[in-house]
């Protein structure tokens, strides 16, 4: 198996470090980097833990010990294939590539195409039931459309009867949206589509080799973008520092401390112990 720990030395960042071997781990333990109080986790792990909370910790045993007879017997083959195969995700997730400031646009870009859709279908049922006049309001955005340096080009639509309600509607609509599909699925469908997703700085948890945003943190992140959105007023500046960061991070990503990466191309299902015998 492959191990990782948290380098609490490292305030910024990604502190995860990794990966190990068992055997790469305890020169580490002996040479104090790794304390009994570090926080430690391999992939048959659910959560990190502190190392002196392991079992290799407690026993004092290698991480095979599990897999070998009495009689001292090698790995069996399906062991074997598995810590093989944790090896190659393990290779790929460390050369992860960071998404650019096109990739991202293009996904935002489809994000706000579908939420335009909800936008749409909300203004209809607002007016059906007579609590919107969607002809003031269409007039009011045309007219804001021909001249959007017009004095009182905004104050109109603004002024429309249902304006205020509609947009009370759509902004919990597009909070919802993009809070639940990070918390979820770490990504937008405008992020799927484009094989990117949104990873934590570091984190406790997976989801199919992907680091899991919490609810917390995906709540924190919208949040940090309706700043990011604010910066429009200033050239964009939240969303163009992801052109020159290293790690493509937007204000927001610096904020909230993630990042938005490329899917892996690489997915591996290894059957749990418990299913190997029925």
């Amino acid at each position: 198996m492959i191990w990782y720990y948290i380098d609490e030395s490292i305030t910024d960042g990604d502190r995860r470090k990794g990966p190990y071997s068992i055997d790469e781990l305890m020169d580490l333990v002996k040479s104090e980097t790794v304390k009994p109080q570090t926080l430690v986790w391999h992939s048959g792990m659910k959560d990190w833990v502190r190392w002196e909370d392991t079992e290799e910790a407690k026993n004092n045993a290698n991480l095979f010990e599990k897999g070998e007879s009495a009689e001292g017997s090698v790995l069996s083959d399906e062991e074997q294939i598995k810590a093989a195969l944790e090896a190659i995700l393990a290779e790929h997730k460390a050369s992860k590539r960071y998404a650019g400031f096109f990739v991202r646009a293009a996904a935002y870009f489809v994000d706000n195409l579908i939420l335009s859709a909800f936008g749409i279908v909300i203004l209809m049922v607002l007016s059906a039931m007579q609590l919107a006049d969607l002809n003031a309001i269409s007039e009011a955005m045309n007219a804001y459309i021909a001249d959007p340096t017009a004095e009182d080009a905004m104050s109109k639509i603004l002024e429309a009867p249902g304006t205020h309600l509609f947009l009370s509607i759509w902004g919990i609509v597009q909070g919802i949206y993009f809070i639940v599909f990070t918390a979820i699925k770490s990504a937008t469908p405008g992020k799927k589509l484009f094989k990117i997703h949104v990873e934590p700085a570091y984190s406790i948890s997976t989801v199919s080799g992907i680091a899991k945003v919490s609810w917390v943190l995906s709540t924190l992140r919208y949040v940090a973008s309706l700043f990011t959105q604010f910066t429009l007023m200033f050239y964009g500046i939240g969303y163009l520092v992801v052109m020159i960061d290293p790690k493509r991070r937007s204000l927001h990503d610096w904020i909230a401390r993630t990042y938005v990466v490329h899917d892996t191309s690489v997915k591996i299902k290894v059957r749990p112990d418990d299913d190997q015998e029925k």
